[in-house]
């Protein structure tokens, strides 16, 4: 199945030439390899480039175990280098596994007509050494699996009926391969079970591997509800009678992040201008993983839809952070108090910035109230969105709120700018 992913070959094609490493990052699975070897290969076929000017290594195949010393891949590659002429393109995926690779690729670079493209699934080794070892000569690509609009390009029913299948088993590429609910959960739980959780156990020397599996649950169990490590801590103690010190918690939400699984969404005072440093919010990377480990037995539309929303803003380049709006409250006694009212997310890219509610629906008056209560707090210019499940197409109200449909928000790559 052919599944044109536009974001990511734009970005490669016109990183093309540069004098950096092109690194593209992301979940497993979620397409990275299929991008290089497959959609960019091909670009670089019709550009006319001899399929012997392009070199391709798998460092997680059993056949390429042995390159993964840089002893053994350095004559390797240069044996081809020696042996070629013109422009000439590497492609490497699954990169983190090539030790020291970040002075090979460096080396690699510094010669002539040698562009490099490499993917990777670990973010802090990748993102630790784009920004040290590489010393400026690292771009990073960060992939995220299916978009809604990249799933609905291959799904062959309605958008109502894609949206449920979307928001129940997720966007990865490989899902769309399995025909019925069984296979996509035998699929979704054999990556669990076998590449993920394992990677990360491996990766991070984690002893326990039965507290690392029950914090995931518990994660899943509360999708963009406000903890830490030490609420985490206490639920361990209080709901599983374990004894998990706050900074184990921390080294293991490290590792879920580190291997794309989560994302930690910080706080912002928006009035403050400042970030709070806890709690924050956690969302899935790919909701059909998360379903998947839940036996798909909590499906609660509304927070499956903030994350739904979250992804996509990610997916768009946006900069996503929890908005709070500090205001001041009487009570019935006329003394005043300060309470937080909540955006879901306050977006960032460049010179603009939108603010975003997740609103499943807006039934009554006192409900539209309530969800644009924050949004009106908000005393500057910048875009106030409310996303609903169903309703009208985008619209503003009286407010001055732009209104949609979650529907008209995803497929709409400017949506965010009606």
């Amino acid at each position: 199945m052919l599944i044109d992913r536009p974001t990511y070959m734009k970005q490669l094609i016109a990183a093309q030439g540069s004098d950096q490493v092109k690194i593209v990052t992301g979940i497993r699975r979620c397409g990275k390899s299929y991008l290089l070897f497959n959609l960019f290969k091909q670009h670089l076929t019709n550009q006319g480039i001899p399929s012997s000017n392009i070199f391709e290594m798998a460092f997680d195949r059993f056949g390429n175990k042995q390159y993964r010393d840089p002893n053994a891949f350095y004559p390797h590659v240069n044996g081809w280098l020696a042996s070629t002429t013109g422009q000439r393109f590497v492609l490497l995926d699954e990169v983190q596994l090539l030790d020291d690779f970040a002075e090979v690729l460096i080396d690699l670079i510094a010669r002539e007509n040698v562009d490099v493209y490499v993917t990777g699934s670990n973010a802090r080794l990748l993102s630790h050494d784009v920004v040290t070892e590489f010393r400026g000569r690292g771009q990073e690509i960060a992939m995220e699996p299916l978009s809604f609009s990249e799933f609905m390009s291959v799904y062959a029913n309605d958008k109502r009926d894609g949206y449920i299948e979307y928001a129940t088993y997720g966007g990865l590429p490989g899902v769309l391969q399995r025909k019925t609910p069984e296979e996509k959960t035998a699929y979704l739980n054999s990556l669990y079970d076998e590449l993920y959780i394992r990677d990360i156990v491996e990766r991070n020397g984690v002893k326990n591997q039965g507290n690392l599996e029950e914090l995931i649950d518990v994660l899943s169990s509360s999708i963009g509800s406000l903890t830490n490590a030490s609420k985490l801590s206490a639920t361990f103690k209080s709901a599983k009678n374990a004894q998990v010190a706050p900074e184990t918690i921390e080294r293991y939400l490290s590792a879920l992040e580190d291997a794309f699984l989560v994302r930690r969404a910080k706080r912002y005072d928006i009035k403050g201008r400042r970030y709070i440093g806890t709690p924050f919010k956690f969302y899935f990377t790919d909701l059909g993983l998360r379903n998947a480990r839940m036996n798909f037995r909590q499906f609660e539309e509304t927070h499956i839809m903030e994350n739904v929303i979250y992804n996509e803003l990610v997916g768009r380049g946006l900069g996503v952070d929890v908005g709070v709006v500090p205001v001041s409250r009487k009570d019935e006694n006329g003394k005043a108090h300060r309470i937080q009212l909540e955006i879901d997310f306050v977006c960032n890219k460049g010179s603009k910035r939108y603010y975003v509610q997740s609103a499943f629906a807006l039934p009554t008056a006192e409900k539209q109230e309530q969800e644009q209560r924050s949004l009106l707090r908000v005393d500057d210019a910048f875009k106030k969105i409310i996303v609903t499940k169903d309703g009208m197409g985008p619209h503003y109200n009286e407010n001055g709120i732009l209104v949609m449909n979650v529907y008209d928000f995803l497929l709409n790559p400017d949506s965010l700018d009606f």
